[in-house]
């Protein structure tokens, strides 16, 4: 029979101050990481990241500050070595020697919390556009077809059961790359970022609702989902 590792509580944080902002990493189940890049500058994303560790036992890498540059908004991108406006395209993104440090500190941060092998690194991003204001979307690292769709059924079978008598909580839509088409598809940190160093890596995109009115809901959701996936995960490894 494959052993299934228990999740256990996130051990105590530590925080290191880079001047534009700061890093803070939690220890939790060895390999499994919830990664938070944008954590002030993606609205909630860092309280959402947090939140997701305690309720699955991963470890955490969450960023705080690292946003407003100059007038123009620019921001150091943090889990690649580039700096932009946040929700430019990737082409207008700028590698800099200061984001480059930025964002070699965010990747120690991420290999202290997983402790060993990268096996799943899960990034919590936000985003306010309107064609993407009634689904969250999920680009893949690692995942074949077959596995989006388990990632995508798993989900929207949670999202159901927790919306079952819950009328004022919206239901949105799942979107999970390959089997769907995403707008925002993590083609920068795939290629050049965090993303690129895990066995297997979700990168979700939350539409605002899901980081205000209906946050607690949908960080529920995840939370449960992340639980049950990372689990059949490691039963499959043990085959």
């Amino acid at each position: 029979m494959p052993t299934v590792e228990t999740p256990r509580p996130p051990a105590s944080g530590t925080s290191v101050n880079l001047g534009a902002g700061s890093l803070t990493v939690v220890k939790g189940r060895p390999g499994y990481v919830i990664g938070a890049p944008h954590g002030t500058t993606d609205s909630a994303t860092d309280a959402i990241g947090l939140d997701l560790a305690r309720r699955t036992g991963f470890g955490s890498a969450v960023a705080t500050g690292f946003g407003k540059l100059d007038a123009d908004g620019r921001r150091y991108n943090v889990n690649r070595p580039t700096e932009s406006v946040a929700g430019a395209p990737p082409g207008s993104e700028r590698e800099t020697e200061a984001a480059r440090r930025v964002f070699e500190a965010y990747g120690r941060s991420v290999t202290e919390a997983s402790q060993g092998p990268l096996r799943l690194y899960v990034e919590v991003h936000g985003n306010a556009h309107q064609d993407t204001a009634g689904r969250v979307e999920i680009a893949t690292v690692g995942l074949s077809k077959e596995d989006a769709w388990q990632v995508k059924t798993l989900l929207e079978l949670i999202r159901d059961a927790y919306l079952r008598g819950r009328p004022d909580t919206p239901r949105l839509e799942i979107f999970v790359e390959p089997v769907d088409s995403l707008r925002y598809s993590a083609s920068a940190s795939k290629s050049g970022g965090v993303l690129a160093r895990s066995e297997k890596g979700l990168h979700v995109e939350l539409p605002r609702v899901a980081r205000t009115t209906s946050r607690e809901a949908y960080t529920v959701m995840l939370g449960d989902f992340l639980s049950q996936w990372a689990d059949l995960l490691t039963a499959s490894r043990g085959r």
